[in-house]
């Protein structure tokens, strides 16, 4: 994406939204091809209200109707408030609702809620 843009990396690092759209193209074009090897039926969604005040960045549809939902932050201290849409998609479908992480730039594992979680990017695609 920043190749298409024709942005060095200082210029994304500069940039608070292009870094933010960046980091989460990065994450997207990661875990498509995951949900697409996984012997699960999954389904991927991006989710924002007709009023647009909620929105949630990665929706998965898991078999049976379940709901796994993951918020991206290019920010290395995750906090409650980062997590609202998730807490507001686990109040409106609490049948469904499996679990939910915000994604984030630092090195921590941090629990946000009793069902959600905040985890580093790194720890999905770093280093094994």
């Amino acid at each position: 994406m920043a190749a298409a843009l024709e942005a060095s990396v200082e210029t994304v690092l500069a940039d608070a939204d292009l870094l933010g759209r960046t980091i989460d193209t990065f994450v997207m074009a990661q875990l498509r091809p995951e949900v697409a090897m996984t012997s699960r039926r999954l389904r991927i969604h991006h989710l924002r209200t007709k009023a647009g005040r909620e929105e949630i960045d990665i929706l998965i549809e898991l078999p049976g109707g379940k709901l796994m939902a993951i918020e991206i932050k290019a920010s290395a201290t995750p906090s409650a408030r980062d997590a609202k849409h998730l807490r507001w998609l686990r109040d409106r479908f609490p049948d469904r609702f499996v679990a939910g992480a915000v994604l984030h730039t630092g090195p921590d594992v941090i629990r946000l809620d009793e069902s959600i979680l905040a985890i580093p990017i790194c720890a999905f695609w770093g280093p094994a």
